[in-house]
């Protein structure tokens, strides 16, 4: 089977692995169910390329030896017997169409053509064949991965079908290296550009891989193997505008000067039993206020919690709603105490889960103490994450929506994690930068005659906000 050769001659070990754990997820299902039960979900993009190939590697191992194969010795004469669903959209690229016909024609898949939505297309066809499994090509990062395993039931209120996730934990370096490695066709559009293909409405080519533009402006991409930082594979989806509502504080200035502006606020939260104990004097609050009152933004709560998940994800889970952002530092690293990132997941309800892309950052920091899947600093809050990578920072920051996580332990790693923070937010509007928070102190050398101070105050309201003052 030229797959499995061209994976068994790899030197890659990390693709070897993931590999042949797909492999098993695959033996695993075909044992559990026959053939005519189980069914591939196949869309013409990367993943599901890969799903098609590790399937037709997967069956073949699972039945070598049984002498079923009649078609010669030419692997793509070997009839596929899994059915493979497909739904064809008007939104779909006409590449992507071409070469998912092409590739069933190659392979002589078995193909049932739905132009139903998903949902509707899956009763009808769950009604007609007897599907209890389908194979999905989903990988954690996929906003449809949240909570899966490899092993899946479907929704509630969906038709009844175990969904099978044999590449879940592949990183798109992952998916690239099988796709170079065993030499297989792919979409052309990868080759434009496209790293992560929706339909035409929403996917465009990935800015990070442009690389010049023609006479007449033309933009030329890079291939999608090129994409450095597989965490950008979605770079090239259009974002769909929302609407944000956001806290209205004062500023310190006077509404009609400002138009009543709306000031952004955050939370700020440490982590750590040590300065509960007064063990560690913890001056990061104070210098972090400061920077967020520079750019504008006031600070409305300040916290310090335990080293306990559930204490974490309470403070989280109370911050996260009120405030536009929360700030969280403590409790990251190699100590079981260390609970931060489990905390922040279990404030948004969703699981921690090995992330290959970080692993790399601490594989480079740590070297082979970073061990794999042992490796629990690489796991991070699933389907919520979104790595901030600088140039000066040896591990990048990590984002889980509106929590930003800094790895900070003392003023001097803080001001340069803000530093780099700031930088990024020039470049891509991270955060909102607006006019610094004004905050004025009064002091007075009058006596503690009540009168007189009062008398004082309301000259200064007279001054400097009149239409406030009464008697």
């Amino acid at each position: 089977m030229e797959i499995d050769k061209a994976i068994r001659e790899s030197d890659d070990r990390r693709l070897k692995t993931k590999y042949n754990n797909a492999i098993y997820v695959i033996q695993r299902a075909l044992a559990l169910y026959s053939v005519e039960e189980v069914a591939l979900s196949f869309n013409g993009g990367k993943d599901s390329t890969v799903l098609l190939h590790l399937l037709r590697a997967g069956y073949y191992l699972h039945n070598a030896g049984k002498n079923l194969f009649d078609g010669g010795p030419d692997d793509a004469e070997v009839t596929f017997p899994i059915r493979t669903i497909y739904f064809e959209s008007a939104s779909v690229f006409p590449e992507i169409n071409s070469f998912t016909y092409n590739t069933a024609s190659i392979y002589k898949l078995q193909m049932d053509i739905i132009r139903l939505d998903f949902k509707s297309g899956l009763e009808g066809l769950l009604k007609a064949k007897p599907i209890r499994a389908i194979f999905l090509g989903v990988r954690i990062g996929d906003p449809t991965a949240v909570g899966q395993e490899q092993f899946s039931p479907s929704t509630p209120g969906w038709p009844p079908f175990m969904r099978v996730n044999p590449i879940l934990d592949w990183s798109y370096r992952d998916i690239w290296a099988f796709l170079l490695t065993c030499k297989v066709q792919y979409c052309s559009l990868y080759d434009q550009g496209y790293t992560s293909i929706g339909s035409i409405h929403d996917t465009v080519p990935n800015a990070l891989l442009c690389h010049s533009k023609t006479n007449d402006r033309e933009e030329k991409y890079k291939p999608a193997y090129l994409l450095s930082d597989g965490r950008l594979e979605r770079a090239g989806r259009v974002k769909k505008l929302t609407s944000q509502t956001f806290s209205a504080v004062s500023n310190g200035l006077k509404h009609e000067d400002l138009h009543w502006k709306s000031t952004f606020t955050a939370s700020i939260i440490a982590v750590g039993d040590e300065i509960l104990f007064g063990t560690v004097e913890d001056r990061m609050p104070s210098i972090l206020c400061r920077k967020l009152h520079s750019i504008g933004w006031s600070v409305s709560h300040i916290s310090v919690t335990r080293n306990d998940i559930d204490s974490i994800a309470d403070e989280v889970e109370g911050r996260k709603s009120t405030n536009d952002m929360v700030f969280i530092y403590g409790g990251v690293g190699p100590l079981p105490s260390d609970v931060t990132m489990a905390g922040v997941a279990k404030a948004f309800g969703v699981r921690l889960a090995p992330d290959e892309e970080f692993e790399e950052y601490l594989r480079h920091l740590i070297g082979e103490r970073c061990t794999g899947d042992r490796n629990e600093m690489a796991q991070l809050p699933e389907g919520i994450t979104e790595l901030l990578h600088h140039e000066k920072l040896s591990v990048p920051l990590i984002k889980c929506q509106n929590v930003i996580i800094l790895t900070a332990t003392n003023v001097a790693e803080l001001e340069k994690e803000w530093d780099c923070l700031i930088e990024l937010t020039r470049s891509n509007g991270l955060l909102e930068i607006t006019e610094p928070f004004v905050s004025s102190r009064l002091t007075t050398t009058l006596s503690d005659d009540k009168s007189r101070i009062v008398a004082a105050a309301k000259a200064l309201r007279e001054k400097f906000d009149p239409e406030t003052v009464s008697d």
